[in-house]
């Protein structure tokens, strides 16, 4: 029974910026820094046996605020520190109306179907209603990490944790 752990990249894995009580992508491969706990977390979940995925919106490269080769960047950057097993991008915008972007649950189906996931037994960690939702229409069990931003709020995630090393303890010794 292979089980996985979806992360959302920015708020959980790396730090946001904040600009008016909202949290934004970094821009430039200089924003990007790794919150604390991160690698502790991830290797945590992977020596557990979980798979570790990461699905991220990234509607700035659509937008033109953001070049996708600093997107790349900054997946690279990721993969080269972390034992993660694939980062899933969307690169729409809401209006675009796929089935990728978060709060639709595309990317983690598309994971699913590739790695072979029982997603009834897979945990989706985010820190925002949109990764919660995503989470839930998958049939995940949902972590949110923090609970400050100033717009619309998650509703009834399985959990709320302070931090993707809190999350990551949570699902090893109780497995929610």
């Amino acid at each position: 029974m292979n089980r996985a752990v979806f992360l959302d990249r920015d708020g959980v894995i790396n730090r946001v910026v904040l600009r008016g009580g909202r949290p934004y992508a970094p821009t430039v491969l200089e924003e990007f820094e790794f919150l604390p706990g991160v690698r502790e977390a991830v290797h945590t979940l992977r020596c557990s046996g979980l798979r570790v995925i990461v699905v991220t919106n990234q509607p700035d490269v659509a937008k033109g605020l953001v070049r996708r080769e600093v997107v790349d960047a900054m997946h690279e950057k990721i993969l080269s520190v972390l034992p993660i097993d694939e980062i899933k991008v969307c690169y729409h915008v809401d209006d675009d109306g796929c089935e990728c972007r978060k709060p639709k649950p595309g990317m983690l189906l598309d994971a699913a179907e590739k790695w072979s996931l029982n997603l009834s037994m897979s945990y989706m960690v985010g820190d925002r209603w949109r990764d919660i939702e995503a989470g839930r229409a998958a049939g995940c069990k949902t972590l949110l990490v923090g609970d400050g931003y100033a717009e619309r709020t998650a509703k009834d995630p399985d959990a709320v944790v302070a931090s993707l090393f809190e999350a990551a303890q949570l699902i090893v010794t109780s497995m929610l």
